[in-house]
């Protein structure tokens, strides 16, 4: 070819060869969509709810058309939302659909494709049945990152921002799920037959994050506490200790950092849409007959903090995603029951429906919500068979006694003898105790010395450790499921007053290597916390073995002098049948006539003291000796 023609021919041989090359293009398969997101990431057959929400997330996936084959299981509809994102898929699954798995086959119109491997597992056998806490147990709750750190090598995370600080009250401190593992014996050796952590699940924040409360995916552990397969070995090997597992979970709030905040699915999605509004806690305005609507709705519509925005309940899609997640842990990780934080937060009407999904999946589960009230009226609104003026109906076994749990630290707090009301620091306990009759099934409730939230009951009752057992020894003796802070039964002391949680979250001695005490051993305790350490030991021990305190009935008698005496009773019971309960407040000894108590006492000539193993002649009079508790088996 001479120069002349090649130069004539070279801009046709490009543009032939730019066609060629388009034409190619045109003929390559369109690159495969992406799954970002399947929430829940598989189900199970034989659930009691036939309905299954699928949220699919990934880049543009509103524009495919998701199709599926399986016996007992079809699309029933499709819904597509704001953010072209999202994908909404609910399944109808038969009665009849067996364990297996199936492909949900996604195809667009410009022919991309992607599949996604659908998974049906078979349920444990009695699972809906599961049995969930109640009062023949005892609840021991931990801050896993301040409990025991079974693994260094998840201290810190690369991809996480909050790293290990031990240094730093509000920083990581590296307690994990292994170190929970680790140490089941000891929760066991206490007596304890529930465990509660506080939120396990990712929490991917830029501080704080140890708080657990602020949760960036609601389907995955944090991988600074260690895997979901880690969560679930943890509740198989509490059960060996004879231990259920409750998790602790949030409805009402989320963090600023979840994966849902980049591209929220429709606009309301969070309250205020993605503006910041505080809540005014006014607990109140939920059941006031006189509330502002205004109030009612800053109550359960305002954000707890500007790093967590509020859900938005009353959107159907938000609803269904937390109920189906709270199903989906329950039955992954075998749980005996859930803690629900911020309970009242959440919009009622979700509430109500949330409460009966779960308990008509799993009818003899317990859950407990959080209401931080001291009034029982309010508390008493939230529990499932309350007849409220308002129409709200619940399904939701227990409730957090605050009422009852504050008014007895209260009355332990005071420093003088007297409180001008008949000079008795019980009367307020007394009396709070009296508004039973406003709970529909006050025994469900779980009374507390102190949570992760509040200031140790060591420091409560002034170092006192006489008051300190009179604390203990009422919450495992009154007709509630008892709940105690890890920590507590080594006299652990905080700030009091002015709110001071990292006073509140101190690691717990011997849960990290080279600690020099050591409570899981003994080693380095101080004489004083080996006696707490015991007597915990000793009562919850007993209350274990105690059927009339488990099921017994109550009679209280008003206080008088600082002193109190109740009995737990039941002539059903097997062995004991009677257990009376006497304070003694003062610095001296007190001398009560039995036959003030004759309606319990009748016939009874003497009891013994299931903490000293002492015996006590009750024929006549009723010696308390000073600063005591006595708990004497009729």
């Amino acid at each position: 070819m001479n120069k002349t023609l090649a130069r004539l021919l070279t801009p046709l041989l490009a543009s032939g060869a730019l066609l060629a090359a388009g034409a190619a293009h045109a003929q390559a398969p369109a690159q495969a969509p992406a799954i970002d997101h399947m929430d829940p990431p598989f189900w199970w057959a034989g659930m009691q709810h036939k309905g299954l929400q699928l949220m699919v997330h990934g880049p543009a996936i509103a524009a495919l058309e998701p199709t599926l084959s399986y016996p007992g299981v079809r699309i029933a509809s499709v819904s597509r939302v704001a953010s072209k994102n999202y994908l909404f898929i609910d399944l109808q699954v038969d009665a009849d659909a067996k364990p297996g798995s199936f492909d949900i086959v996604f195809k667009g119109a410009d022919g991309r494709s992607t599949t996604y491997a659908y998974r049906l597992l078979a349920r444990e056998p009695g699972s809906s049945q599961r049995k969930g806490f109640d009062t023949k147990d005892a609840i021991y709750q931990i801050m896993p990152d301040r409990f025991a750190n079974g693994d260094p090598k998840n201290d810190s995370v690369a991809a996480l921002p909050d790293k290990l600080d031990r240094k730093l009250g509000h920083g990581r401190h590296g307690g994990d799920i292994q170190g929970i593992i680790d140490h089941l014996d000891y929760i066991e050796g206490l007596g304890f037959t529930q465990l509660w952590p506080t939120p396990l699940v990712e929490n991917d924040m830029k501080a704080a994050s140890y708080h657990g409360y602020a949760a960036t995916d609601l389907y995955k552990i944090d991988p600074r506490y260690g895997s979901n397969e880690d969560f679930r070995r943890l509740s198989t090997e509490a059960r060996k200790h004879g231990i259920g597992l409750i998790q602790d979970v949030v409805l009402s709030h989320i963090g600023l950092n979840h994966w849902w905040m980049k591209d929220l699915p429709t606009p309301d999605w969070i309250n205020h849409p993605g503006t910041f509004v505080a809540t005014r806690h006014a607990h109140t305005a939920v059941h006031d007959p006189y509330a502002s609507k205004e109030d009612a709705d800053n109550f359960t519509t305002g954000w707890f903090s500007p790093g967590m925005p509020d859900m938005n309940q009353t959107n159907p899609y938000v609803a269904n995603y937390l109920i189906q997640n709270n199903i989906w842990w329950i039955e992954y990780a075998g749980l005996t029951g859930l803690r629900i934080d911020t309970f009242g937060y959440s919009d009622g009407g979700f509430l109500s429906e949330y409460t009966r999904r779960l308990m008509q999946e799993y009818p003899h589960l317990n859950m407990v919500g959080e209401e931080w009230s001291k009034l029982p009226s309010l508390v008493s609104h939230w529990q499932r068979g309350k007849v409220n003026f308002n129409g709200y109906v619940s399904s939701m076994p227990s409730l957090m006694d605050f009422p009852l749990t504050e008014a007895m630290r209260d009355a332990l707090a005071k420093k003088d003898r007297g409180d001008g009301r008949g000079g008795n620091i019980f009367n307020d306990v007394y009396e709070t105790l009296s508004q039973d009759y406003l709970y529909p099934d006050p025994k469900r409730l779980v009374l507390f010395e102190g949570n992760h939230d509040t200031a140790r009951i060591f420091s409560v009752v002034n170092e006192d450790y006489d008051r300190y057992r009179m604390d203990i020894a009422f919450v495992m003796t009154m007709p509630r499921i008892p709940h105690f802070y890890t920590g507590d039964e080594l006299l652990m002391t905080s700030t009091v007053g002015t709110r001071d949680d990292n006073s509140y979250r101190h690691d717990f001695p011997g849960g990290w290597a080279g600690d020099k005490v050591n409570a899981f051993t003994g080693a380095g305790l101080t004489a004083r916390q080996r006696t707490a350490q015991d007597f915990v030991r000793k009562l919850v021990t007993w209350r274990k073995n105690s059927p009339v305190i488990h099921d017994g009935k109550l009679m209280q008698y008003a206080p008088e002098n600082n002193t109190w005496v109740y009995f737990r009773y039941d002539e059903q019971a097997r062995g004991v049948k009677k257990v009376m309960v006497a304070m003694n407040a003062n610095a001296r000894e007190m001398v009560l006539p039995a036959a003030r108590f004759h309606e319990m006492l009748g016939g009874v000539a003497s009891g013994r003291d299931v903490l000293s193993g002492k015996t006590y002649t009750l024929k006549d009079e009723i010696r308390l000796p000073a600063k005591s508790v006595l708990i004497l088996e009729l």
